[in-house]
């Protein structure tokens, strides 16, 4: 059975680059990321870069792989998460996000999941939530449980 765990994520910096500079519709461009996350994931300098396509009426979708590095309800490790998502004209960003199969470490080896989260336009920090679970027998007890 899944485990819940839930936080909050701030962005500490936004790089976006212009693949067509022409100004035509759709656009496409391709932006760099940093974000910190606290709560369950805590990773405090994540890496992370997506495509993002760009509709004429300001609406538009994303992809993106994001490395969080750090700590998952105390355990040590790192993994990369799939991201999708949407946003629309008003700024609102709706993402899902999975784990890439095989890349957590440490004691996050083995990790599956899935999470959410909804980005209201000026919201500093944003709420997540993220559902998982790690193979038995594949990563090691938290630092609690040893």
């Amino acid at each position: 059975m899944p485990t819940r765990t839930t936080g909050h994520f701030t962005c500490a910096d936004w790089k976006e680059r212009a693949l067509v500079s022409d100004g035509t519709s759709p656009g496409l461009a391709h932006a760099s990321v940093t974000n910190g996350f606290t709560g369950g994931i805590d990773a405090p300098g994540t890496t992370c870069a997506y495509t993002i396509a760009y509709r004429a009426d300001k609406t538009g979708a994303f992809t993106g792989m994001e490395l969080l590095a750090g700590r998952l309800d105390g355990r040590e490790g790192a993994f990369v998460v799939e991201e999708r998502g949407s946003f629309t004209a008003d700024g609102t960003v709706h993402c899902a996000f999975d784990v890439v199969p095989g890349s957590g470490t440490g004691d996050l080896t083995g990790l599956r999941g899935s999470g959410r989260f909804t980005a209201r336009h000026g919201e500093t920090s944003v709420p997540y939530t993220f559902d998982y679970e790690l193979d038995s027998g594949t990563a090691p007890a938290s630092p609690a449980e040893r």
